[in-house]
């Protein structure tokens, strides 16, 4: 059974990849490439054969066209690192299953609520799962959601071949935080 994008999003976030904004390396910080280390795994595995990391931390992977005719080259493009604001260390998510309504409490640290009054597009997610952080840590979710996205398309598309696309190139920056993040694409 592929993994579902909420699977993923769960797996992401829990890996520190904090950007670093005094750092002049790129990637600011070296725990980046872990995140990158197993996208190129799961890449690899969906069977992308050219996934690979490159030294400052970017993932790239090539979806081949299954189309004869020319069409565009699209490009999947999301960022690995999370903002330096706030620790992505020891990052525990918080799933909301069957969203009820109302104010949600952060049970990380009771004091933190997300307010219905401040934030009145919950009313759209009711009976929706929610991921939220446990209000120890930022989550993540900028921008790990959209790789959960990403990967779980790049997945749907290699196993559902009858579905014509052209070649999509997949992208994984590093550094995108600290305003760097296109810097050292190879």
């Amino acid at each position: 059974m592929p993994d579902t994008v909420l699977d993923r999003l769960l797996r992401y976030v829990v890996i520190d990849t904090q950007s670093d904004p005094t750092s002049s390396a790129q990637p600011s910080t070296e725990k980046q490439k872990n995140l990158g280390r197993l996208l190129v795994k799961e890449l690899l595995a969906i069977g992308l054969g050219d996934a690979h990391l490159d030294e400052h931390g970017n993932v790239y992977a090539t979806l081949p066209a299954n189309v004869e005719k020319q069409v565009p080259v699209i490009c999947f493009c999301s960022h690995m690192d999370t903002a330096p604001d706030f620790t992505g260390t020891s990052v525990k998510p918080q799933l909301v299953r069957h969203y009820a309504g109302g104010d949600i409490r952060l049970t990380g640290d009771p004091n933190q609520v997300i307010r219905l009054a401040n934030n009145p597009e919950l009313n759209d997610q009711i009976g929706h799962d929610i991921v939220t952080t446990d209000g120890t840590t930022l989550l993540g979710a900028d921008d790990k959601a959209g790789i959960a996205e990403i990967m779980t398309a790049i997945q749907f598309l290699v196993a559902n071949p009858t579905i014509p696309h052209g070649m999509v190139k997949v992208l994984f920056t590093t550094d995108e935080e600290v305003g760097r993040g296109a810097d050292r694409w190879t």
